[in-house]
Protein backbone atom coordinates (compact mmCIF):
# COMPACT_ATOMS: atom_id res chain seq x y z
CA UNK A 1 0.00 0.00 0.00
CA UNK A 2 0.80 3.37 -0.69
CA UNK A 3 2.70 5.87 1.99
CA UNK A 4 -0.44 8.50 1.48
CA UNK A 5 -2.67 6.21 1.81
CA UNK A 6 -0.96 4.73 5.06
CA UNK A 7 -0.92 7.75 6.40
CA UNK A 8 -4.33 8.57 5.57
CA UNK A 9 -5.67 4.94 7.19
CA UNK A 10 -3.27 5.42 11.13
CA UNK A 11 -5.28 9.00 10.86
CA UNK A 12 -8.36 7.02 10.92
CA UNK A 13 -7.46 4.69 13.22
CA UNK A 14 -5.43 6.83 15.76
CA UNK A 15 -9.32 8.64 16.48
CA UNK A 16 -9.77 4.91 17.74
CA UNK A 17 -7.84 4.93 21.23
CA UNK A 18 -5.87 7.58 22.59
CA UNK A 19 -5.22 6.30 26.45
CA UNK A 20 -2.83 3.90 27.59
CA UNK A 21 -4.24 1.11 28.95
CA UNK A 22 -2.27 -2.15 30.60
CA UNK A 23 -3.31 -6.05 30.00
CA UNK A 24 -1.65 -8.80 31.20
CA UNK A 25 1.54 -7.96 28.91
CA UNK A 26 1.05 -4.63 30.36
CA UNK A 27 0.32 -3.31 27.35
CA UNK A 28 0.96 0.86 26.76
CA UNK A 29 -1.68 1.21 24.23
CA UNK A 30 -5.11 0.37 23.04
CA UNK A 31 -7.04 0.37 19.73
CA UNK A 32 -10.79 1.19 20.25
CA UNK A 33 -13.09 0.42 17.76
CA UNK A 34 -15.97 1.38 19.41
CA UNK A 35 -15.11 4.87 18.74
CA UNK A 36 -16.79 4.63 15.46
CA UNK A 37 -19.87 5.13 16.10
CA UNK A 38 -21.06 7.51 13.88
CA UNK A 39 -22.65 7.33 10.57
CA UNK A 40 -19.98 9.07 8.77
CA UNK A 41 -16.97 6.48 11.01
CA UNK A 42 -18.83 3.60 9.77
CA UNK A 43 -18.79 4.36 5.81
CA UNK A 44 -15.19 5.42 6.04
CA UNK A 45 -14.26 2.22 7.92
CA UNK A 46 -16.09 0.48 4.96
CA UNK A 47 -14.23 2.48 2.50
CA UNK A 48 -11.23 1.68 3.94
CA UNK A 49 -12.13 -2.01 4.62
CA UNK A 50 -13.13 -2.53 0.90
CA UNK A 51 -9.97 -1.26 -0.66
CA UNK A 52 -7.97 -3.10 0.99
CA UNK A 53 -9.74 -5.82 -0.11
CA UNK A 54 -9.64 -4.55 -3.24
CA UNK A 55 -5.98 -3.88 -3.09
CA UNK A 56 -4.49 -6.96 -1.53
CA UNK A 57 -6.57 -9.39 -1.54
CA UNK A 58 -6.60 -11.77 -4.13
CA UNK A 59 -8.43 -14.66 -3.10
CA UNK A 60 -12.20 -14.80 -4.08
CA UNK A 61 -15.15 -14.80 -1.66
CA UNK A 62 -18.82 -15.19 -1.41
CA UNK A 63 -19.36 -13.67 1.99
CA UNK A 64 -17.86 -11.70 4.66
CA UNK A 65 -17.61 -12.92 8.05
CA UNK A 66 -18.20 -10.52 11.11
CA UNK A 67 -16.23 -11.94 14.28
CA UNK A 68 -18.60 -10.93 17.64
CA UNK A 69 -18.69 -8.26 18.49
CA UNK A 70 -16.59 -5.74 17.34
CA UNK A 71 -16.61 -7.91 14.01
CA UNK A 72 -20.51 -7.20 13.13
CA UNK A 73 -19.97 -3.62 12.50
CA UNK A 74 -17.01 -3.66 9.93
CA UNK A 75 -18.78 -6.81 7.64
CA UNK A 76 -21.92 -4.52 7.16
CA UNK A 77 -20.03 -1.13 6.25
CA UNK A 78 -17.66 -3.20 4.24
CA UNK A 79 -20.75 -5.12 2.28
CA UNK A 80 -21.95 -1.95 1.83
CA UNK A 81 -18.67 -0.16 0.63
CA UNK A 82 -17.78 -3.27 -1.88
CA UNK A 83 -21.45 -2.53 -3.30
CA UNK A 84 -21.36 1.12 -3.03
CA UNK A 85 -18.01 1.57 -4.61
CA UNK A 86 -17.25 -1.62 -6.70
CA UNK A 87 -20.71 -3.00 -7.53
CA UNK A 88 -19.87 -5.94 -5.75
CA UNK A 89 -23.12 -7.68 -4.48
CA UNK A 90 -21.27 -9.72 -1.28
CA UNK A 91 -22.98 -11.37 1.65
CA UNK A 92 -22.37 -11.22 4.83
CA UNK A 93 -22.78 -13.12 8.02
CA UNK A 94 -21.60 -13.30 11.78
CA UNK A 95 -21.89 -15.01 15.01
CA UNK A 96 -23.74 -14.60 18.40
CA UNK A 97 -22.03 -15.68 21.47
CA UNK A 98 -24.38 -17.44 22.81
CA UNK A 99 -27.11 -20.00 20.81
CA UNK A 100 -30.66 -18.50 20.44
CA UNK A 101 -33.23 -21.48 20.50
CA UNK A 102 -36.19 -19.93 19.24
CA UNK A 103 -37.16 -17.39 16.22
CA UNK A 104 -33.93 -18.04 13.19
CA UNK A 105 -32.17 -20.05 16.26
CA UNK A 106 -28.71 -20.89 15.93
CA UNK A 107 -25.78 -18.46 16.56
CA UNK A 108 -25.16 -17.47 12.92
CA UNK A 109 -27.32 -14.59 11.78
CA UNK A 110 -27.22 -13.16 8.47
CA UNK A 111 -26.41 -15.19 5.37
CA UNK A 112 -25.82 -19.17 5.78
CA UNK A 113 -22.25 -19.45 5.73
CA UNK A 114 -21.08 -21.42 2.70
CA UNK A 115 -18.69 -21.27 -0.16
CA UNK A 116 -15.43 -19.23 -0.07
CA UNK A 117 -15.66 -16.87 3.48
CA UNK A 118 -13.12 -14.03 4.13
CA UNK A 119 -13.28 -12.52 7.94
CA UNK A 120 -13.09 -9.07 9.26
CA UNK A 121 -12.17 -7.89 12.77
CA UNK A 122 -10.99 -4.62 14.34
CA UNK A 123 -7.52 -6.13 15.66
CA UNK A 124 -5.51 -9.31 15.56
CA UNK A 125 -3.65 -9.61 19.18
CA UNK A 126 -3.19 -13.38 20.29
CA UNK A 127 -5.21 -14.47 17.30
CA UNK A 128 -7.46 -16.66 19.78
CA UNK A 129 -10.77 -14.75 18.41
CA UNK A 130 -9.70 -14.73 14.58
CA UNK A 131 -9.35 -18.78 15.00
CA UNK A 132 -12.62 -19.01 17.09
CA UNK A 133 -13.69 -17.47 13.88
CA UNK A 134 -11.82 -19.78 11.87
CA UNK A 135 -13.09 -22.67 13.46
CA UNK A 136 -16.63 -21.57 13.23
CA UNK A 137 -16.54 -21.25 9.30
CA UNK A 138 -14.78 -24.77 8.94
CA UNK A 139 -17.54 -26.54 11.67
CA UNK A 140 -20.53 -24.95 9.06
CA UNK A 141 -18.61 -26.59 5.64
CA UNK A 142 -17.30 -23.26 4.51
CA UNK A 143 -13.65 -21.94 3.35
CA UNK A 144 -11.79 -19.63 5.04
CA UNK A 145 -9.84 -17.73 2.48
CA UNK A 146 -8.18 -14.99 4.04
CA UNK A 147 -8.40 -12.23 6.77
CA UNK A 148 -8.41 -8.53 7.24
CA UNK A 149 -7.83 -6.60 10.41
CA UNK A 150 -7.25 -2.66 11.21
CA UNK A 151 -4.44 -3.28 13.48
CA UNK A 152 -2.04 -5.99 13.47
CA UNK A 153 -0.09 -5.76 16.64
CA UNK A 154 2.26 -7.77 15.67
CA UNK A 155 2.95 -9.42 18.74
CA UNK A 156 5.00 -13.05 19.27
CA UNK A 157 2.71 -16.16 19.06
CA UNK A 158 5.20 -19.03 19.58
CA UNK A 159 8.58 -18.96 18.70
CA UNK A 160 9.54 -16.23 16.43
CA UNK A 161 6.09 -15.72 14.42
CA UNK A 162 3.51 -13.54 15.28
CA UNK A 163 0.05 -14.32 15.93
CA UNK A 164 -1.04 -13.14 12.37
CA UNK A 165 1.90 -15.47 10.82
CA UNK A 166 0.79 -18.13 12.93
CA UNK A 167 -2.64 -18.31 11.38
CA UNK A 168 -1.31 -17.99 8.31
CA UNK A 169 0.96 -21.09 8.53
CA UNK A 170 -1.89 -22.71 10.60
CA UNK A 171 -4.68 -22.22 8.02
CA UNK A 172 -2.80 -21.44 4.60
CA UNK A 173 -5.01 -18.25 4.44
CA UNK A 174 -3.57 -14.68 4.33
CA UNK A 175 -3.87 -12.07 7.27
CA UNK A 176 -3.79 -8.74 5.69
CA UNK A 177 -4.31 -5.54 8.13
CA UNK A 178 -4.86 -2.29 7.02
CA UNK A 179 -2.05 -0.67 9.23
CA UNK A 180 0.51 -2.66 11.58
CA UNK A 181 2.31 -1.55 14.79
CA UNK A 182 5.63 -0.98 12.85
CA UNK A 183 3.46 1.91 10.88
CA UNK A 184 1.66 3.71 13.50
CA UNK A 185 5.38 3.51 14.84
CA UNK A 186 7.05 5.42 12.17
CA UNK A 187 3.90 7.71 11.62
CA UNK A 188 4.54 8.99 15.88
CA UNK A 189 8.12 9.80 14.76
CA UNK A 190 7.63 10.95 11.97
CA UNK A 191 4.85 13.76 13.08
CA UNK A 192 6.28 13.90 16.55
CA UNK A 193 3.00 12.37 18.45
CA UNK A 194 2.78 10.83 21.84
CA UNK A 195 6.15 11.35 22.46
CA UNK A 196 5.48 9.60 26.01
CA UNK A 197 3.37 7.10 24.87
CA UNK A 198 6.06 6.38 21.97
CA UNK A 199 9.09 5.29 24.23
CA UNK A 200 6.21 2.94 25.95
CA UNK A 201 5.34 1.43 22.64
CA UNK A 202 8.49 1.13 21.31
CA UNK A 203 9.84 -0.33 24.88
CA UNK A 204 6.62 -3.19 24.71
CA UNK A 205 7.57 -3.72 21.07
CA UNK A 206 10.90 -5.04 21.88
CA UNK A 207 9.72 -7.23 24.18
CA UNK A 208 6.69 -8.70 22.64
CA UNK A 209 6.59 -7.61 19.10
CA UNK A 210 7.95 -9.25 16.37
CA UNK A 211 8.88 -7.13 12.91
CA UNK A 212 7.71 -8.62 9.48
Amino acid sequence: MGDSGTKKRIKTTKRAGKEPIQNKNNIPYFYDASKFNKGSTFTSIGNIYATVLKEATKQDYDLIFGSAYKGIPIALSTVSALADKYDMDISYSFNRKEKKDHGEGGNIVGSQLKGNVLVVDDVISTGTAIRESLEIIKENQANPVGVVVAVDRQEKGVGIYSAAQQIEQDYGIPVNSIVTLENIVHYLKEHGCYDKHLTKIEEYQAIYGVKN
